[in-house]
């Protein structure tokens, strides 16, 4: 009796129901599909919005650390905080993009009246530093990683479409060029021009061949990138995600079923008052 095939590429029915990243094992049907976009869209906004957040943590922390021996302390301690706080929940808007259920943070109920309990609750709670880890001690890497998978991917998809465009293209050279008002697109090393000693490297401008060459390759490494754009996108947002929603609290199940209307409810509603009476069966 033959034992059923099994098969150790990854497959969408293994994926979480709530990732709206969906790999497929196809790179034809992954480059059809939305995942791609989803991934560049998360990416890309990430790149951009993240500079102005992590700018903002910055400067609010250090505006806190100049004013610490100032009697202003505590309320730029609250305020700080919050900005922070803010800026966190720029970055769960964020990953709406990635997952259908909205992240949430996890802060502490407010203490109570008072200026030092608030700011000594915002600032000993974890959440605060939790949030100026990802917004400011992760930033450097993940930007890092995020601009130059989309820097390859982006420039993967434009050289497809090169054969449209490159008899129109001039002074475009990648690698090293030294010549000026070159026409057409320089690939490799053209130190005195395309015509001139020690070139060595593609240069496409009078013929549709090497145009051609160029966007057939381009179209496999997009094929190929469109994966490493995906992971790129799934490890930055739970990356996130976990560090921005925090530690899950062990009571949180046993709390939520208490609060929901169920048969806990009656028994506690019909449960006496301390001291106003006996058991059912007392004398």
């Amino acid at each position: 009796m033959s034992q059923p095939r099994t098969s150790v590429l990854p497959s969408a029915r293994a994926e979480s129901p709530d990732d709206r990243l969906r790999m497929r094992v196809n790179p034809v049907r992954l480059l059809l599909s939305a995942s791609p976009w989803i991934a560049a869209g998360y990416l890309l906004t990430y790149l951009i919005v993240s500079v102005v957040l992590f700018c903002v943590v910055v400067t609010a922390m250090t505006l806190t650390a100049v004013l610490a021996v100032t009697v202003a302390l505590v309320p730029v301690m609250i305020a700080t905080a919050a900005v922070i706080r803010g800026c966190a929940q720029v970055e769960r808007f964020l990953l709406g993009q990635v997952f259908r259920r909205p992240v949430r943070g996890r802060y502490p109920v407010p203490a109570g009246p008072g200026l030092w309990r608030r700011a000594r609750q915002a600032w000993t709670s974890g959440a605060t530093w939790r949030d100026i880890a990802y917004l400011a001690g992760l930033w450097v890497p993940l930007y890092a990683l995020g601009a130059i998978v989309v820097a390859a991917w982006a420039a993967s998809l434009a050289g497809i479409t090169l054969p449209l465009w490159y008899r129109h293209a001039a002074d475009v050279c990648i690698g090293s060029c030294g010549a000026e008002h070159v026409p057409g697109i320089q690939i490799g090393h053209f130190p005195n021009g395309p015509h001139g000693a020690h070139a060595n490297g593609l240069w496409i401008y009078d013929s549709v061949g090497p145009a051609l060459l160029v966007a057939a390759a381009c179209l496999i490494a997009l094929l190929l990138l469109n994966y490493l754009l995906g992971a790129t996108a799934r490890l930055h947002a739970h990356v996130a995600r976990a560090v921005l929603r925090g530690a899950a609290d062990p009571l949180e199940p046993a709390m939520a079923v208490l609060a929901r209307p169920g048969p806990l409810g009656p028994l506690v509603d019909r449960a006496p008052p301390h001291g106003s009476g006996s058991r059912q069966g007392a004398p």
